[in-house]
Order: structure tokens, then C-alpha cells, then sequence
């Protein structure tokens, strides 16, 4: 069995925030209605879906904790959110403006 490849459609398709303890109320704001629920005719699921202590609740699946530096992302037309490392940020296919 063999791996898919991904990646995304089109470059900076992706609402995005650098994650950090300090980060502007406004932006998580933003990053927490722009989370929608897949499963729920993507129903947004604010407040909750992020949070200033970089809880990252991914709809109907969990929790994941952000570091500093991680960027946390959204589709603007499904509203699923992406969790991309600091690591891969600088050193990996992916990128922000």
C-alpha cells in the first residue's frame, strides 16, 4: 500500500495565525469562527475552537495543544482547521505571508 500526497489547491488559500502567549484577543476571535464543524453541515462551532492557551479544538475529533511558533490555520470554505509546527513553517513545504 502506498501514501497519498497532499497539499493545498491554490497558495495562500489558508486563514492563518503565528500561535504565541501574547496573541492579539481579535485574532483568535477571528481563527475560532472561521472553525466549522464537517459533520453538522459546517455549523461553526465559536467559542471554543481556539483559545489563547493554544487549545486547537478540532471538530468531533479532539484537542490539540499549540507551541509557540506552530500556525494555526483554517480553510475559509470548510472551516477545517490545520495545525502546521514551527518547524515545518520554516523548513518545510509550507508557507505564510
Amino acid at each position: 500500500m502506498a501514501l497519498l500526497t497532499g497539499g493545498t489547491n491554490a497558495n495562500s488559500s489558508l486563514s492563518a495565525a503565528a500561535f504565541n502567549r501574547q496573541m492579539d484577543p481579535a485574532n483568535i476571535a477571528l481563527i475560532a469562527e472561521g472553525i466549522k464543524n464537517d459533520q453538522i453541515n459546517g455549523n461553526p462551532i465559536y467559542p471554543g475552537a481556539f483559545a489563547q492557551t493554544g487549545l486547537l479544538y478540532i471538530p468531533n475529533r479532539g484537542v490539540l495543544q499549540c507551541l509557540p511558533g506552530d500556525y494555526v490555520m483554517f480553510d475559509s470554505t470548510t472551516g477545517w482547521p490545520i495545525l502546521v509546527s514551527a518547524l515545518a513553517i520554516a523548513s518545510g513545504p509550507w508557507h505564510h505571508s
